[in-house]
C-alpha cells in the first residue's frame, strides 16, 4: 500500500459505510468525520448510521462533530488540526465550511447529480425529485467543493439510467456505485494534485431543487395513477415513506404499482377509494386514470374494501414548477 494516508471521509449514512468498505484505492482512509446518533435524530437524517464502532474497527480515527454544520469552533479547530490533504464527502447533507476547505492541502471532493446535469438541479433531494418527475437518466458528478451550493468545478461525471423499477433506495445504490467508480478512476491524479476540472457552464442560470421534509410525503389522491406510483417509489425507504389516512388512522405505503388503466367496474368510485382487498394484504385504490395496487404498507388495522383514503385535515404541499413542468427553479435574485 502506498504511504499517502492523509485522506478523510465526511459522512453519516449507510452510503458512507459502503464507500469505506468498498472503495478500491491503494491509499488508506485515515479519518472519518461524522455525527452521533442524537444529531442524526435531531436533523432527521434519512438512512443515518452510527459509524463510530464500524470505522474504528477498520482502523479509521473517528471525530464526532458537535454541529452537523461543522461551524462550532471546536469542530473547525479539530478538523483543521488533522492537516488532511483530501476529503471525500459521502452521505453528508450539509455544506463544508470555507474554513475547512482552505485547510485541506488538495481539496474536498463530493458528489452531486441531477437528471439534467449541473448547473441544473443543484440543491436538495435530486434523486427523489428525478423519480417524481419521471426522468430517465441521472448524472453523478465528482466535484471539488467550494463554499457555494453544489457550485464547484467538476472533476468527472458518470451517467446512469433511471428505470421504471427504480426507487429511492436503488437510486442511492446506483449513485453510491457511481461515486465509488469516479473516485477510483481519478484517485491517482487527485493524490498527485494533478487533476483537471471543468467549470460549470456560467452562461446557464443554475436551478435548485427545494428541500423535502417527511410531511411532504402526504399522498394527494387527486393525482394521476402513474404520478402516484412514481411518488411512492421516490419517497420509500430509506426515506419516511408516502402516507395517507383512513379517518384519523395513519397508513404508510412503501410499494405500489399501476394495476391497470381500466377500472373493472369501479368507474364511479371517488379517487382514494379502496375498491378491492386481497387475501395477503394487497389492495386496490381507485385513482384518476386507473387502479393502483398497493403491495407493501404499514397499518395497525386491516385495510378493507369500502374504506376511503384522505388527509385527516393535513394540508398537502404543492411545490412550484418551472416553465418545463419540473421542480428545479432559478435562484431568486
Amino acid at each position: 500500500m502506498a504511504t499517502f494516508d492523509r485522506i478523510a471521509v465526511f459522512g453519516c449514512k449507510a452510503t458512507t459505510l459502503f464507500l469505506l468498505d468498498n472503495l478500491n484505492i491503494p491509499y488508506r482512509i485515515s479519518h472519518l468525520i461524522t455525527i452521533p446518533p442524537e444529531a442524526g435524530v435531531k436533523h432527521d437524517v434519512a438512512d443515518y448510521l452510527d459509524l463510530k464502532e464500524a470505522a474504528e474497527a477498520r482502523g479509521i480515527e473517528v471525530y464526532l462533530a458537535r454541529y452537523y454544520s461543522l461551524k462550532h469552533e471546536a469542530d473547525l479547530a479539530h478538523v483543521n488540526s488533522l492537516k488532511m490533504d483530501i476529503a471525500f464527502v459521502m452521505g453528508w447533507q450539509r455544506l463544508v465550511p470555507a474554513e475547512i476547505l482552505t485547510g485541506l492541502q488538495i481539496g474536498a471532493f463530493g458528489m452531486h447529480g441531477s437528471a439534467a446535469n449541473l448547473p441544473f438541479g443543484r440543491g436538495r433531494s435530486p434523486m427523489n425529485w428525478s423519480l417524481i418527475e419521471g426522468r430517465r437518466a441521472f448524472y453523478t458528478n465528482l466535484f471539488r467543493y467550494d463554499p457555494g451550493v453544489d457550485s464547484g468545478d467538476v472533476v468527472d461525471t458518470f451517467k446512469f439510467q433511471i428505470t421504471p423499477q427504480d426507487t429511492a433506495e436503488t437510486m442511492h445504490f446506483k449513485n453510491t456505485l457511481a461515486m465509488k467508480y469516479l473516485i477510483e478512476r481519478n484517485i491517482e491524479s487527485l493524490v498527485q494534485n494533478d487533476y483537471k476540472t471543468t467549470r460549470q457552464d456560467t452562461s446557464i442560470t443554475p436551478t435548485y431543487y427545494p428541500k423535502r421534509t417527511p410531511q411532504d410525503s402526504l399522498i394527494d389522491w387527486n393525482q394521476d395513477v402513474a404520478v402516484l406510483e412514481r411518488f411512492i417509489r421516490a419517497v420509500t425507504r430509506p426515506f419516511s415513506g408516502a402516507f395517507t389516512f383512513v379517518g384519523d388512522r395513519l397508513v404508510r405505503i412503501w410499494a405500489a404499482q399501476v394495476f391497470d388503466v381500466h377500472d373493472f367496474g369501479h368507474e364511479k368510485y371517488p379517487a382514494g377509494s379502496i375498491v378491492a382487498a386481497f387475501e395477503r394484504g394487497n389492495f386496490l385504490v381507485k385513482c384518476l386514470g386507473g387502479l393502483l395496487l398497493v403491495t407493501a404498507h404499514d397499518a395497525d388495522f386491516s385495510i378493507e374494501k369500502g374504506m376511503y383514503f384522505g388527509n385527516n385535515g393535513m394540508a398537502i404541499k404543492y411545490f412550484e414548477r418551472n416553465r418545463l413542468g419540473f421542480f428545479d427553479l432559478e435562484e431568486e435574485q
